[in-house]
């Protein structure tokens, strides 16, 4: 299958994927699925995690014959790049934004958001699993490509259905919300093709710079998605086990293809 067809078709499994997480709040009352919103949000943290640190991290030095000190560059510029956004207003961190506003017992650091920020964040970080993703098939490394997309995937999910609610309680209106969730439903499908197109014909030392950076942005999204929920002795203990449980879940996929003889190095 060529790498435009690849691309294609991942691009549109991603577009259905945030729009059906991300509508679903939008016609149901979820006041009763905020810990089924945590667990989907600590597993995605844990899977995503596990994506960069166990894949995207290993196979970006792996293609590139750099020095190292470059690439840990590439990886620390996307971990600042998101840093950076959250730092002048534009979070990713909605499933946060929800719990402050579905439950009493709020974290002082958070500061709320408004509806626009917040949409431009998640779109921005949207754009960077298009990036990863687009790198992955680009370098066609199929082990690559897999676990990337799960990753995406499994944190689109929540990352939508957090986007629903919010932009549901912000904008007061189903429609608006629905443009919200439409933008960020796109930014991937658009980043994916377009990085297939320009990351084509670049060497593989290149492509595996982008590989990294976008690993960066996975280790800042798994950290800060969890991290208030640690810190918290309410919650501490059960997202611990979410985000070990997906860190697992990864693990064992990575294992079964391994054992199946799907992806051989």
């Amino acid at each position: 299958m060529s790498t435009i067809a690849t691309g294609f078709i991942i691009a549109i499994i991603s577009l259905v994927t945030a729009l059906v997480a991300g509508s679903f709040p939008l016609w149901k009352k979820i006041s009763e699925q905020q810990n089924l919103l945590n667990w989907m949000t600590g597993l995605a943290a844990g899977i995503l995690l596990a994506s960069a640190l166990l894949i995207a991290i290993p196979e970006g030095f792996e293609l590139s014959s750099d020095e190292p000190l470059l690439l840990g560059a590439a990886i620390l510029c996307g971990f600042l790049f998101m840093l950076i956004l959250e730092g002048f207003g534009f979070g990713h961190d909605v499933h946060e934004e929800h719990h402050d506003h579905s439950d009493d017992h709020n974290h002082d650091h958070i500061h709320h958001l408004t509806g626009s920020s917040i949409v431009f964040g998640l779109s921005i970080h949207a754009l960077t699993d298009g990036l990863a993703i687009g790198a992955a098939i680009s370098s066609q490394s199929a082990i690559l490509t897999l676990t990337l997309t799960g990753a995406v995937i499994a944190h689109k999910i929540p990352a939508a259905f957090s986007l629903g609610v919010f932009s549901l309680h912000e904008r007061g209106d189903r429609k608006a919300a629905l443009k919200d969730l439409l933008l960020f439903s796109l930014a991937t499908p658009i980043a994916i093709m377009l990085s297939i197109f320009f990351l084509g014909d670049l060497e593989v030392n290149q492509l595996a710079l982008a590989v990294l950076f976008a690993a960066g942005t996975f280790l800042y999204v798994a950290t800060v998605d969890v991290l208030p929920d640690v810190h918290s002795p309410e919650t501490g203990k059960q997202a611990l086990l979410q985000v070990i449980i997906g860190a697992g879940i990864m693990l064992l996929f990575l294992l079964a293809l391994d054992a199946s003889g799907i992806i051989t190095h």
